[in-house]
């Protein structure tokens, strides 16, 4: 007797969002909708709102989702290590979904992983002595950081080195002959020389940061 066809996989709340965050990494935020959802789900889009209220709550699950993916400071890592580590996971997690920048920070109704995050970067700054001010400031310097360059990246005309020597090209091109030497010299001498990755600016910028809060927290 031939065997029962597989059984479909039970609808919840955790495979409606999973489905929600693949969908708009695909096609942006804007392309999310209930009925392509349900769609990519097999369902009808009424069995959506067995497990989410509206499209309001899938984008507060989505954004959860991405701070979940996020690393928390270690139980007794040092603050700067911590918060380092913490800055380079962020901009992976934004660069595999970069629809997030947008939404991390408009939540009215942060879920739990969000919370979590928050209060464990907090009371890492704290633990080590930061003041409730500095604290907050530090926060929002390393996400307005992290935030930023993660768009000016996703912005870049390029990807890969030939695509960067294409646009260096082109750029050199239009060029007039012996005017915006310092320009020249940024592109000839720095971004086209063997090994450069633009990504390498973001850890240098963010040491920065992060000595400059260093100095802040010893004042």
């Amino acid at each position: 007797m031939a065997g029962n066809p597989a059984q479909r996989v039970p609808l919840d709340r955790e495979r409606v969002l999973r489905t929600a965050v693949e969908t708009a990494d695909e096609g942006g935020v804007g392309s999310l909708t209930m009925r392509k959802i349900a769609e990519r789900l097999g369902v009808e889009a009424m069995s959506l709102y067995h497990h989410v209220a509206n499209k309001n709550d899938i984008l507060d699950g989505m954004v959860d989702a991405v701070f979940g993916e996020i690393d928390l400071p270690a139980p007794d890592e040092a603050w700067k290590q911590a918060m380092r580590r913490r800055a380079v996971s962020a901009r992976d997690a934004l660069t595999r979904h970069p629809w997030a920048i947008g939404l991390m920070d408009s939540r009215a109704t942060p879920g739990p992983a969000t919370l979590r995050h928050h209060d464990a970067v907090i009371g890492c700054l704290r633990g080590a002595g930061f003041s409730l001010a500095l604290a907050a400031h530090a926060v929002s310097v390393l996400d307005s950081y992290v935030y930023g360059f993660v768009l000016q990246e996703q912005a870049l005309p390029f990807r890969t080195a030939p695509e960067l020597a294409a646009v260096a090209d082109t750029i050199m091109e239009q060029l007039p002959a012996d005017e915006h030497p310092h320009l020249a010299e940024m592109i000839t001498q720095h971004a086209l020389r063997p090994g450069y990755r633009y990504a390498d600016e973001f850890t240098f910028g963010l040491d920065l940061v992060l000595d400059g809060l260093e100095r802040a927290s010893r004042s």
